[in-house]
């Protein structure tokens, strides 16, 4: 959900506003919501349900006559406050109440709605089994994030309204229902069961949930409170393996934060067709039944432990300290993604955290460079949903490891305790938590908070290095190369930080090197240090820790980087070693990143040295990567599958196929190997003649390995998308992009639909197109997002037709952002005048049929409404 202003002169990147874009603001508040009661009546067959709403309101002002709910989609049957009915208007969207009497400061009013709601499109998902699935579990979930409760109840739906709330709840049997709070009664009627929740800490709207399920339900506790899985049965064993250690992780959180898990159980329900990962509504956190790992998944997906770290940690950074402003939305998400590295280093060690962080950094990058850039806190969007982006996650993780790396271990979490402590149970802006920086600290970090989170970016950074021997100086030269030319120094792209600089010094015991260490402040376009050291350093960590969020180009000698690749205690910096090595090239590097992929410790640098090798155009660099696929660390053998599939030879074909043919104990690395050799075939032209036998290997893999979460499937789809010149592979993946395929894997041929159409012959490229349209009619939000990321990689105008329709139609602002954004990817690929003159043919003729459809639409409208 992302959102941002935009540096407009700064035309390397887009604009994070899109048209329409506009301030967003809190309302005004009428009173204090004190509690929210909803009784509802649930016909899971038919999809719907009917039931009443209580709202117990304080007003904070005399004489209001009227309030304004958000309610859409909604059935209104009556209103009565106090239990006096009153007159109402309602538009579909805001329920207006005109008040009998005004109101009065301090006199709690109770407002009854009784409504009901028949097939909801949002807000309220029933999940029920069907034609193409007939094995689906039938389900009813709620999704609040980020304003959708005003889809299944009335309400005051923004975040800074926080209450008590109770839900009851009739289902038939054998579903069981679950919300948030605590369990304070059931009741048997006959073939149904009623449920009572309530909820005693406030909370906001967005919050408040329900899942009904047939489920089983797995018992574990922390500290007497009952901590509980819920998952389809027959998935117990999956269920413990995923969320096994939750109750060690409240334990490690409760003391990170200063404060005690605060409410009377955590529930994780596990449920089916989920349209995120994960949600952490108060005390019941929903989750994707995809995160269930079986056995095989659990030896190198540690996604599922970060997910419930992650949600976790939303009990006090969301729920507990509730943000006021979705523009402050980064509190709480920059925190529960720091969580989950802050969980990372407790359970396995600093190495793996750092690594984390690193790709944590490297995918806010990746947005920043190639979609949008943004300043963390806007209020300037469409959609609050669009703010919910990788500045918002990622880059509000690095923040506040930078404010930890600012204060040091000690102040750090003093800051963080002050900051629950003194929120707890209340709404909060940014300005709050530098309050509570200063308050624990004396610190003040708004210069920090000015860089990296009220404007879009960060450094970029490119360092070399010189040693004088006569005088013992190391000179290090720091160039800032996000600032523009012709600025002079007086840039706002310029960045003004303290940086540490280490010169190491390797022991021979094979103990830690030795580090000197100078603080420099980095504040000009391009500045040169010269340090006074005793001898001549082997090696230089710049930016000791890794603790600041930049980009770097290391600009050393050979020998430095060498020494650095091998020494270096900072994972991170080893590898900004191997990136620098593998661009010198030549046979030198080779051998030092050969020999740091047999010989480094940990298994990120391993990986990470594999990409590197791949870059090195030598013959040799092909018999050092071979020697990785033998890696005890199946991270390590998958990213050595990976850059040998970029070495396009008979070699690395021959190297991988025995992957394909015998599998490997991960799932992932089997799966990468079975795309590599597609890959590898499409690619070389001594493959040629192997196109059948490949194509045989990837359809025997389709009709036998279903695997984990079709995992290896979707490979032998990724592997048939890089063939694009095979009709043969492109009808296989047509044919699993119909219903009734299972979903991870038809959701991987759609997407697979736009890597193979590039090569594809103007026929054939139709035939995808049509099927694309096709699918653009189905309403389910994921396989929404798959056709718009096929269509973002086609070359034709035709796509921008599809794509324009579905942004029209879609009810989802992510998929409308997602599919604008797609727009001007196909107009950029297509590009050429040629093909603008085109485009506007086309689509002068798509505005001319659709047109036509709508009149035909509104004739048989017309008809059917006189019959």
């Amino acid at each position: 959900m992302s959102s941002q202003y935009f540096d407009t002169e700064n035309s390397r990147h887009r604009s994070f506003e899109l048209p329409g874009a506009k301030p967003h603001y809190n309302p005004d508040r009428p009173g204090q919501v004190e509690h929210i009661f909803l009784d509802l009546n649930l016909d899971i067959p038919n999809k719907s349900y009917q039931g009443t709403c209580v709202i117990q309101l304080k007003p904070i002002r005399n004489g209001i006559e009227r309030l304004t709910l958000d309610a859409v989609n909604l059935n209104i049957q009556s209103v009565h406050v106090d239990e006096t009915p009153q007159a109402f208007e309602y538009d579909g969207s805001q329920l207006s109440i005109q008040l009998g009497s005004p109101t009065v400061v301090g006199e709690v009013i109770k407002i009854a709605i009784a409504y009901s709601a028949e097939k909801p499109q949002r807000g309220i998902y029933f999940i029920t089994p069907e034609q193409h699935y007939p094995n689906k579990p039938t389900q009813v979930w709620t999704q609040g994030e980020d304003e959708d409760s005003r889809f299944w109840f009335p309400c005051f739906d923004y975040p800074g309204q926080l209450s008590t709330s109770e839900i009851r709840v009739r289902v038939s049997k054998p579903y069981i229902a679950i919300s948030n709070g605590r369990l304070i009664d059931t009741a048997e009627d006959g073939d149904t069961k009623i449920y009572h929740w309530l909820q005693e800490q406030v909370h906001p709207t967005y919050l408040m949930t329900l899942a009904v399920g047939d489920f089983a339900e797995i018992q574990d506790e922390w500290n007497g409170k009952p901590v509980t899985y819920y998952v389809e049965k027959g998935r117990e064993e999956d269920a413990r393996r995923s969320m096994g250690k939750t109750p060690r992780m409240i334990e490690f959180f409760s003391e990170k934060y200063g404060y005690l898990y605060p409410y009377p159980k955590y529930a994780q329900v596990c449920v089916d067709d989920f349209i995120f990962g994960g949600m952490e509504n108060t005390s019941t956190t929903l989750l994707t039944d995809r995160c269930l790992l079986d056995e095989r998944a659990a030896l190198d997906n540690r996604n599922t432990e970060s997910l419930v770290a992650h949600e976790l940690a939303h009990q006090w950074f969301g729920d507990l300290v509730v943000i006021k402003h979705w523009s402050h939305a980064w509190i709480k998400e920059g925190m529960a993604s720091y969580s989950e590295v802050m969980w990372t280093e407790h359970e396995y060690d600093a190495e793996e955290a750092a690594y984390y962080r690193l790709l944590e950094a490297r995918s806010y990058l990746a947005e920043d460079s190639s979609r949008y850039r943004r300043p963390i806190v806007t209020h300037v969007y469409r959609e609050a949903i669009e703010l919910y982006d990788r500045h918002l996650y990622e880059k509000g993780s690095c923040v506040y490891h930078m404010i930890r790396a600012e204060l040091g271990e000690e102040l750090f979490w003093q800051a963080i305790h002050t900051f629950v402590q003194d929120n707890a149970h209340k709404t909060v802006e940014t300005i709050d938590l530098l309050r509570a920086i200063e308050k624990a600290s004396g610190r003040n970090l708004l210069f920090l908070f000015d860089q990296y989170v009220y404007r879009g970016g960060h450094p970029d950074f490119k360092v070399a290095y010189a040693w004088d021997g006569d005088s013992k100086l190391a000179k290090v030269t720091v160039t800032q190369t996000q600032v523009k030319e012709g600025s002079n120094g007086i840039s706002s792209d310029l960045f003004d930080l303290k940086i540490a600089i280490a010169f190491g010094y390797p022991n021979n015991e094979g103990s830690s090197p030795q580090l000197q260490t100078f603080a420099v402040r980095v504040h000009e376009k391009e500045q040169s240090f010269y340090f006074p050291v005793e001898q001549k350093p082997q090696f230089i960590s710049f930016d000791l820790g890794n603790n600041y969020l930049k980009t770097v180009t290391l600009e050393y000698p050979l020998p430095e980087l060498k020494a650095q690749l091998e020494f270096d205690p900072d994972p991170i910096s080893r590898i900004y070693a191997a990136e620098a090595l593998a661009k010198k090239g030549g046979l030198e590097a080779v051998k030092a990143l050969s020999q740091a992929l047999k010989c480094d410790r940990f298994w990120g640098v391993r990986a990470e040295v594999a990409k590197q090798l791949a870059q090195v155009k030598l013959d040799q660099a092909f018999d050092g990567l071979v020697a990785g696929l033998e890696d005890d660390h199946p991270l390590v053998r998958r990213a050595v599958v990976e850059a040998l599939t970029n070495i396009k030879t008979r070699e690395s074909y021959k190297a991988i196929k025995p992957l394909v043919e015998n599998g490997d104990p991960s799932y992932y690395v089997e799966a990468s190997a079975i795309k590599a050799i597609g890959t590898i075939a499409s690619g070389s032209v001594d493959e040629k003649p192997k196109e059948e036998k490949v194509l045989k290997l990837l359809k025997s893999v389709l009709e036998q390995r279903s695997g984990w979460n079709e995992v290896v499937r979707a490979g032998a789809i990724a592997g048939l998308s890089q063939m694009k010149t095979s009709e043969s592979a492109l009808d296989l993946i047509l044919e699993y992009t119909k219903l009734g395929v299972p979903q991870a894997l038809r959701l991987s041929s759609i997407r697979s639909l736009g890597t193979i159409s590039p090569g594809l012959s103007t026929v054939n490229l139709e035939r995808v197109l049509q099927q694309l349209e096709e699918l653009s009619r189905e309403s389910f939000f994921l396989t929404q997002v798959a056709v718009v990321s096929a269509l973002g990689q086609m070359e034709t105008p035709k796509a921008i037709g599809i794509l324009q329709a579905l942004a029209n139609q879609t009810p989802d602002g992510r998929v409308r952002r997602m599919a604008e954004e797609a727009v001007s990817r196909v107009q950029t690929a297509v590009g050429t005048d040629q093909g603008v003159k085109q485009l506007r043919e086309e689509l002068d003729a798509l505005k001319q049929q659709n047109q036509e459809l709508r009149s035909r639409l509104e004739n048989l409208e017309a008809k059917s409404s006189q019959q």
